[in-house]
């Protein structure tokens, strides 16, 4: 049976930073890492749970070095304070957290509620933490990026019928544009930027208090016929490691890129659109501050 995790180089003397690292993917990417002897920081909004999980790997990996630090992607205070507080090197961040079809809701400082997390969170992170980023960025996308289109004139869902769905890919769409923009600044600099795709993953993503029916129904369904976290974490840990051209979309190689084993895959049109990545860019940069 092959493992569901890629094979991995020493990773030691490395520093990975990877967000939302507590469940799911997140977690599954930070094990693997650890593993493979890289210093993880687990970048997480639930500081105590967060602890838990560097005890447990910890516990499962003895030799490993994992560390714990707070962030709520949907509060730009909290992200300009871990981006304030650290000070090393950072080899790999993996923008990983995120939140699925939510009700409608605002973050601290007043976005839709998965634009803000998703996207302009990481968008401020990573662009604040970038002088100290000496390899990749990482950021985790999804195909649910097809369905969407981005409406720069009204990313906040104010003059159209919220749906909850639509704005998750939206967001995710916003995740790939976000990858080719900071892909094309990063290019002469020796970096890179690559997008991941994990396929359909049995988690607790679109579950928690801002969850809907209709998400609470796609968990049901991925529960019976989703891959399992460590499976989905896949396309992230090639991402991280492998020597791929910058601007890369990593996803699953079967039908629907649902499952399977990481490749490069196809993107929308709209989501290969530099214009607009450039002009994403210059708006997130004016809502962040």
């Amino acid at each position: 049976m092959t493992s569901p995790t890629p094979q991995l180089p020493d990773l030691t003397g490395r520093t990975v930073i990877v967000t939302g690292a507590t469940s799911g993917v997140g977690r599954a990417t930070a094990e693997a890492l650890a593993g493979a002897g890289a210093r993880v920081v687990l970048a997480v909004r639930n500081g105590a749970l967060g602890t838990t999980v560097a005890a447990d790997i910890r516990r499962d990996r003895p030799a490993s070095r994992v560390e714990v630090q707070n962030l709520d992607l949907a509060d730009l205070t909290s992200v300009r304070e871990l981006a304030a507080r650290w000070t090393d090197p950072i080899d790999i961040l993996v923008n990983n957290a995120g939140v699925m079809a939510t009700k409608k809701s605002e973050t601290a400082d007043g976005f839709e509620l998965q634009l803000g997390t998703n996207h302009l969170g990481h968008f401020l992170l990573a662009t604040l933490l970038l002088p100290l980023i000496t390899d990749r960025v990482v950021t985790v996308a999804s195909d649910a990026h097809r369905w969407a289109h981005l409406d720069l004139a009204d990313l906040q869902w104010e003059r159209r019928r919220y749906r909850a769905f639509g704005a998750y890919g939206q967001s995710k769409l916003a995740n790939l544009l976000f990858t080719l923009e900071l892909d094309r600044r990063l290019r002469s600099s020796g970096r890179r930027a690559i997008a991941v795709h994990p396929g359909w993953v049995r988690s607790g993503l679109g579950l928690g208090q801002y969850g809907t029916a209709a998400a609470k129904v796609s968990q049901g369904l991925g529960s019976v016929f989703g891959q399992t976290a460590a499976v989905g974490a896949r396309s992230s840990l090639v991402a991280a490691i492998g020597d791929l051209p910058g601007g890369s979309y990593v996803g699953p190689d079967g039908f629907g890129a649902n499952r399977g084993t990481p490749t490069l895959i196809g993107r929308s049109r709209e989501a290969a659109d530099t214009a607009l990545a450039a002009r994403l860019w210059s708006l997130s940069e004016q809502l962040t501050g």
